[in-house]
């Protein structure tokens, strides 16, 4: 079984201190610094670009969570990888040539994601299970922060974690979740087998952002404690 790993998401923290923020949350016990690049087309919003990456890098040594939320992402992989990320995740329903897209994305050195919409199964990565070192499961739609956890995609996250058991790569993939997570909604997420969470306001809005993450940490012992039925 996986660590469980935070990675707060600076979607909701304040853009005008954000080098004081990512390092806030960096000594406050973030494991990875989640960063969320939307261009106007595949979601709604229009977020950040390289340049606020690349001082998000030099803000923090943890590993930078790169989601590219648009369209055509294949294009920028090379520019987010030098500006500093660690991983790049690619929206499944945005890229055509999604092996080749996660190729590229190794092949540049990185841990290369797929992330999949509330309403998109988990079938779509039936031939590339081989291939990817993370599965981002969206918990809310894509494109603002702040949203509402969906418990519907909680047993699509529990036939991910049965279908990475059943070809040996549980401890290899991690199982990522995303959106409307907090101390209240994230067992949910880690019972069905979620070893990632990507927390906003869930950190940044809170007073203290130790004792936010510690809260999330918690939440596994809540997890534990129930078994999500396997689907396979």
């Amino acid at each position: 079984m996986k660590p469980l790993r935070i990675a707060p998401s600076i979607l909701s923290c304040d853009f005008g201190r954000m080098a004081e923020e990512v390092a806030a949350v960096d000594q406050a016990g973030a494991d990875l610094i989640h960063v969320d690049v939307m261009d106007g087309r595949f979601v709604p919003n229009l977020t950040i670009g390289p340049v606020v990456v690349e001082a998000v890098r030099r803000a923090t040594t943890k590993p930078l969570d790169v989601h590219l939320m648009m369209v055509e992402p294949e294009k920028y992989l090379q520019v987010f990888t030098r500006a500093g990320a660690t991983g790049l995740t690619v929206q499944a329903e945005a890229v055509p040539h999604l092996h080749r897209c996660i190729h590229a994305i190794k092949d540049l050195g990185v841990r290369a994601g797929v992330a999949l919409n509330p309403h998109t199964p988990p079938e779509v990565l039936d031939y590339l299970w081989e291939d990817i070192d993370l599965v981002l499961c969206m918990t809310v739609n894509p494109g603002f922060g702040g949203q509402r956890f969906i418990p519907q995609v909680v047993p699509k996250i529990a036939k991910i974690r049965d279908r990475l058991h059943a070809i040996g790569r549980l401890d290899d993939v991690d199982v990522e979740v995303d959106g409307g997570i907090t101390a209240e909604t994230a067992p949910q997420a880690i019972t069905a087998g979620a070893n990632l969470l990507v927390a906003g306001s869930a950190v940044f809005g809170q007073a203290n952002y130790a004792t936010a993450i510690q809260q999330l940490r918690m939440a596994k012992d809540q997890g534990t404690q129930a078994k999500t039925p396997s689907l396979f």
